[in-house]
């Protein structure tokens, strides 16, 4: 997000593609993006620096929007199921679509912001999830 300037002003590719390779050579292989990022411009930059690492130990979490959570999950499944892709998780979901999207496949992760500042998912998310 840094690197698109979400927080801060953006950087030029290159610098921003050295930073994502250079967090790969010190083990870093989860790299997590969104459309909203930039818009878009994070998820491209990502991408560039993808392609210069050795696909099988990269793992990649693109922030898409669930327009119907079921269906996506089920095509997850499938690849899932094909060897494409290990782990499904959800990013900033409610209670609702966690339950539903799990009933289709099991939900690996879920990423959502939980600070001093945001404490709202303590009262179902963190149960839910447990």
């Amino acid at each position: 997000m840094s690197l698109s300037g979400v927080y801060n002003s953006p950087v030029d590719d290159e610098n921003g593609i050295s930073v994502i390779l250079h967090a790969f050579n010190r083990g870093i292989t989860f790299f997590d993006t969104s459309d909203a990022y930039g818009p878009h411009t994070n998820a491209i930059l990502v991408g560039k620096a993808l392609r210069r690492l050795p696909r099988e130990r990269v793992q990649l979490a693109p922030n898409l929007v669930l327009q119907e959570p079921v269906l996506v999950i089920g095509e997850l499944k499938k690849l899932v199921e094909e060897g494409m892709v290990e782990y499904i998780g959800l990013s900033e979901a409610s209670s609702d679509t966690i339950r539903r999207a799990h009933a289709v496949h099991p939900i690996n992760a879920v990423q959502m912001e939980w600070s001093l500042w945001s404490r709202d998912i303590e009262e179902e998310i963190v149960s839910l999830c447990r």
